[in-house]
This record gives C-alpha cells, structure tokens and sequence, in this order.
C-alpha cells in the first residue's frame, strides 16, 4: 500500500473575495466623494441680471501720501479727521463711494486704516494705484 505524495502545487486563486472588497471600497469612495465635492470651493460667480444697481451720488477722494499724511478731497486730514469725515458721508442720504489713491511706496498699514473705515461705514471703497 502505498501512499502517494503529492507534488503539485495547485496555481488557482480564488478572487471572489477580492472582488467583494474591491465594491465595498468603491462603494464606501462613491459615498464619500459625494459629501466632500459641495464644500470644496465657495465661489460667488457673477450672474446677469436685468435690474440697474444705482449709482453713488458722489465720489470723494482719499489720498494717502508715502509720508502716512491723509488726504480727504484735497484737504489735508488726521486719521480721527478722516474717520468723521466718512461718518458724515455715510449718514448722509443715497449710496456713497471714495476711491483711495495711495502715492507710490505708501506704507500697507495707511492704506489698510482707510478700507477698514471705508468698511465700518459701509462706504464703497475703490483703490486706484499708479501704473508701474
């Protein structure tokens, strides 16, 4: 009676079991993909729209010089000036606008002071620079 080895070494692979982990992944990148994909980016694209947004009924002038002197319509102002004189123009009746003109080589924090008080009063603010 003999008893016979076996030699062979069977080359099969059972992929079923592969096959199920390889749909549960994709199930489980399909499930969260689409909770992730709204938030990733918050632009605001302009639409078109029909209606006319009304113009400011005037625009005063900021200047601000290299040397950190302000200037409200060609007058020489103190921040606390210029702070006053944006309150005024912003309680006044209809919308107001200025444009901010700093000099060449003005320091960042002048320029910064005035759109933060454009923005507490709820002014437009337009910054016009100098072409280099």
């Amino acid at each position: 009676m003999g008893i016979k080895k076996r030699s062979k070494v069977s080359a099969q692979f059972n992929m079923s079991s592969l096959t199920d982990i390889i749909f549960l992944l994709l199930i489980f990148f399909m499930l969260t993909s689409s909770l992730v994909a709204p938030n990733a980016l918050n632009l605001k694209l302009p639409s078109s729209s029909r209606s006319t947004s009304a113009a400011p009924d005037r625009i005063d002038d900021v200047r601000i010089s290299r040397s950190g002197n302000y200037f409200f319509n060609n007058k020489r102002r103190s921040l606390s000036d210029l702070e006053r004189d944006l309150a005024r123009i912003a309680r006044g009746s209809g919308k107001s606008a200025i444009t901010i003109s700093p000099d060449k080589g003005t320091a960042t924090e002048d320029v910064v002071a005035v759109m933060d008080l454009a923005m507490r009063y709820k002014i437009n603010g337009v910054l016009s620079t100098e072409k280099e």
